[in-house]
């Protein structure tokens, strides 16, 4: 799987309540940096994610997805909106996913989220 296929992998398993499979794609180092917050380990994000984030009825719209043009590809950038249940956007984001290495396979290390 490309690096921005396993981005894309991540906010499917998110919006459809899979845990396990979010679990799948992360490395066990795992650390979200986002505003509001820094979650590190991939167990204590995927139960952030399960029980604690303040909304559970959103989908992540995505715009767009880049990968990096030269060298070894270990990056994902993905622009987009987290939208309700009922279909408003709550707000825009960039997401940029780090990976293990370059490797089509490779876990997802890190994310840092920016939002408007």
């Amino acid at each position: 799987m490309t690096h921005t296929a396993t981005a894309r992998a991540y906010y499917r398993a998110i919006d459809d309540g899979e845990y396990d499979a979010l679990a799948d794609l992360l490395a066990p180092e795992f650390v979200h940096e986002r505003p509001d917050r820094t979650i590190s380990g991939r167990a204590s994000f995927v139960s952030f994610m399960r029980e604690r984030r303040p909304r559970t009825d959103t989908e992540h719209s995505v715009d767009a997805m880049y990968a990096p043009v030269a060298g070894p590809a270990s990056e994902a950038v993905a622009r987009g909106r987290l939208r309700g249940s009922d279909g408003e956007d709550l707000f825009g984001f960039v997401d940029v996913f780090a990976f293990a290495s370059a490797e089509p396979d490779a876990s997802i290390d890190r994310l840092t989220t920016y939002t408007r």
